[in-house]
């Protein structure tokens, strides 16, 4: 019986057009930022496609601009990337993957991960931006896929307080589409919306972790306050009743950019990830792990 192969851990930093994805994660028949990069990864390392883990799952028609995935590979295959060359095995990769990924996928930088680091799990948190136009001959059509038109004029300012009331820690099951078994528990450290100097909106939206649409349900709620058919306080009172409300739109996915995923210093990745494993509940509420 032969031992496994010793493997390194590599950090990628990467971003994407999402326009032609169905999302991030490997579907059968479906084209997946997932399995491009596996593939690629396939290709140069010369190793079957290797599972590859994210620090933020996008869904389909999201775009990233600050994605962070890491990969197990055989430390022999990650040595010989340079092969005859004088660049480092990260450097290498970055170019040879340049030679094999679409167009709409860029690796920014492969270099082997700390010890204790997770993508997902040893993520502090995520930001995103959301980008949308209510005027209309302002519309850029350059940016047509990362910007929604909205055809109604929207008062920023009334966001922008509604956003702010959905700040802190809280449960989150009225903007998120529930999984078996997962919290829907998130701390939800910035939101807030201003007016870009091209007239586009934009939102800022800062978490520890998302659930499943909640983005795009947290902007369709303040859309809403937006277009002055509901008052600045009623985001928050949506999230405390814990519901779904059909008066909350799910926006359109194309608006959407995860921007950076943040992580502590070396010394705290373990510690982070074993945090963010741990069940999140609200305070008075309990403890279990999930």
């Amino acid at each position: 019986m032969t031992s496994p192969q010793p493997t390194v851990r590599v950090r990628v930093d990467l971003a994407y057009d999402g326009t032609g994805f169905s999302g991030w994660a490997a579907q059968p028949g479906l084209r997946t930022v997932e399995d491009e990069l596996a593939r690629a990864w396939a290709t140069v390392l010369r190793v079957a496609p290797p599972r590859l883990t994210v620090g933020g799952r996008t869904d389909a028609g999201v775009h990233a601009r600050g994605a962070v995935a890491h990969l197990d590979v055989p430390v022999e295959a990650w040595e010989a990337m340079p092969g005859r060359s004088e660049r480092t095995p990260g450097q290498a990769a970055v170019a040879r993957l340049a030679g094999v990924l679409p167009a709409d996928v860029v690796v920014r930088s492969a270099q082997v991960a700390p010890a204790g680091f997770d993508a997902r799990f040893s993520a502090l948190d995520r930001r995103y931006t959301y980008r949308l136009c209510d005027d209309q001959p302002r519309l850029d059509p350059l940016r047509r896929h990362d910007t929604v038109r909205h055809r109604r004029a929207l008062d920023v300012g009334a966001m922008d307080r509604a956003a702010g009331g959905l700040v802190g820690l809280h449960e989150f099951a009225a903007f998120c589409r529930r999984r078996e078994g997962a919290t829907t528990v998130r701390t939800l450290l910035t939101y807030r919306w201003e007016r870009a100097e091209d007239g586009t909106l934009v939102a800022t939206v800062v978490a520890d972790a998302f659930c499943h649409s909640m983005v795009r349900a947290l902007v369709g709620a303040t859309v809403v306050v937006g277009e002055g058919r509901e008052d600045e306080g009623w985001p928050a009172r949506v999230r405390d009743r814990g519901v779904r409300d059909p008066r909350v739109p799910v926006m359109p996915a194309h608006g959407l950019t995860l921007e950076e995923v943040r992580y502590p210093s070396e010394e705290g990745l373990a510690a982070r990830a074993a945090q963010a494993r741990a069940r999140r509940t609200l305070p008075g509420a309990g403890t279990g792990a999930g």
